[in-house]
């Protein structure tokens, strides 16, 4: 697969997938933001507050190929409603495809370097947009199990709910 159609395919299914996302987070009680089926889990509010920063991630990652990662400022703090952090993450995917979509066919396919404290790595930029995407979707995955401790519906994700018999992408 050349680099111009990667980067369609991408962008295709990154797409479905912020939609997918969305109709999970605007399926949650906004009253259940705390709500964590273990103690040791992470509250439903981190985990989509998450998703935010992966999609920020994959804006920096589209925007220069080399992050220095060792003194990066914290992120802001978590919003304190299931409203407001699902649409910063509306904002932050809208940010991030746009810096994806301008990447020429060439720019899709060079390699970004991350400069950790304990050292480097430099792999392809599409390896690093679809990492960040799958950590989007496994958190995803994890929200549904919280939706249903938290009393709300699970909407269709790749077929069929309990909830939604039909897909809605």
């Amino acid at each position: 697969m050349n680099s111009s159609s990667a980067k369609q395919t991408f962008l295709r299914i990154w797409d479905r997938e912020f939609r997918t996302t969305t109709n999970v987070f605007r399926s949650f009680p906004e009253e259940a933001v705390d709500v964590k089926p273990h103690e040791r889990s992470r509250p439903a509010c981190d985990l989509v507050w998450q998703c935010v920063i992966d999609e920020r991630a994959i804006a920096a990652i589209a925007e220069q190929p080399v992050h220095d990662l060792r003194s990066t400022p914290p992120p802001p703090p978590v919003p304190k409603t299931m409203h407001e952090i699902a649409f910063a993450y509306e904002a932050a995917h809208r940010e991030a495809a746009a810096k994806v979509d301008s990447l020429t066919a060439g720019e899709f396919g060079r390699n970004v370097t991350s400069i950790l404290k304990g050292g480097e790595w430099t792999m392809p930029q599409p390896d690093a947009f679809w990492g960040n995407l799958m950590d989007e979707v496994h958190h995803r995955g994890q929200l549904t199990l919280y939706l249903r401790f938290a009393g709300g519906k699970v909407p269709s994700i790749y077929g069929p709910s309990a909830d939604q018999p039909v897909p809605t992408w």
